[in-house]
C-alpha cells in the first residue's frame, strides 16, 4: 500500500504544478488527461448511436465499434445509406435510433460542419453525452450541449478511451484478452 500513496503524491505534485494538462495537449488529447469523467460515462451508458458509422471494416468507425460491441455496447448504426452494420439495423437518423430505446451515448462519426445539426438533435432527443470523435471539435455546439446539461468530449476517440481504462488493446488495436500489467485490476 506504500506505493499508493507515493503515487496519490505524484498525482497532487503533478497537479498542482499543471504541468497535466500541457503534457496531455502534447500527446494529442486537446481536453487534457484521461478523466473520472470519461471514464464514469463508460461505465453508466451502455448504449451508443453512432452518426456515420459504415459497413467498411477499413473505416475507424467500423473497427471502433467492433470493440465497443464486444465490450458489450448496444451499438445503434445511424447511417441513411446502409441497410445494417455489425448485423444491426441501420437507423437513418438519430430520432429513429431513439425510437429503439432511450439515447445515451450520441458518438459522432462525421464531418466537423455536420455536428452542429447532430448536436441540436441529440439535445432535443435527450442524449445523455455527445461524444465526437479524433479531430472533431466543435465549440459552439460543445457549449450548447453542456448548457442543455449533456456531458461533452471532444477529439477522443471512444475506443481507445475504453482500452486506457479497461485494457484491450495490443499492438494491432484488437483486443486480445490478454492483459499485459497488474495495476488495471484496481481500476475495475
Amino acid at each position: 500500500m506504500r506505493w499508493v500513496a507515493r503515487t496519490a503524491k505524484l498525482n497532487a505534485r503533478v497537479a498542482s504544478a499543471g504541468i497535466l494538462p500541457l503534457v496531455a495537449q502534447l500527446a494529442g488529447m486537446s481536453q487534457g488527461a484521461p478523466s473520472a469523467e470519461v471514464r464514469e460515462a463508460l461505465l453508466r451508458y451502455r448504449r451508443l448511436a453512432v452518426p456515420g458509422l459504415s459497413p467498411n471494416t477499413s473505416r475507424p468507425s467500423y473497427r471502433a465499434m467492433v470493440h465497443m460491441s464486444a465490450a458489450g455496447y448496444d451499438i445503434t448504426p445511424v447511417n441513411p445509406r446502409c441497410e445494417e452494420v455489425l448485423g444491426v439495423p441501420c437507423a437513418p437518423t438519430l430520432a429513429a435510433a431513439a425510437e429503439r430505446g432511450p439515447l445515451e451515448v450520441v458518438d459522432i462519426f462525421r464531418r466537423v460542419e455536420e455536428i452542429p445539426a447532430i448536436v441540436d438533435e441529440a439535445i432535443e432527443l435527450g442524449a445523455k453525452v455527445v461524444w465526437m470523435q479524433l479531430g472533431l471539435r466543435d465549440a459552439r455546439s460543445a457549449e450548447r450541449a453542456r448548457a442543455a446539461g449533456l456531458q461533452v468530449v471532444e477529439d477522443r476517440c471512444i475506443k481507445m478511451e475504453h482500452c486506457r481504462f479497461f485494457g484491450g488493446l495490443n499492438v494491432v488495436g484488437l483486443s486480445t484478452g490478454v492483459v499485459g500489467s497488474r495495476r488495471m485490476a484496481m481500476f475495475t
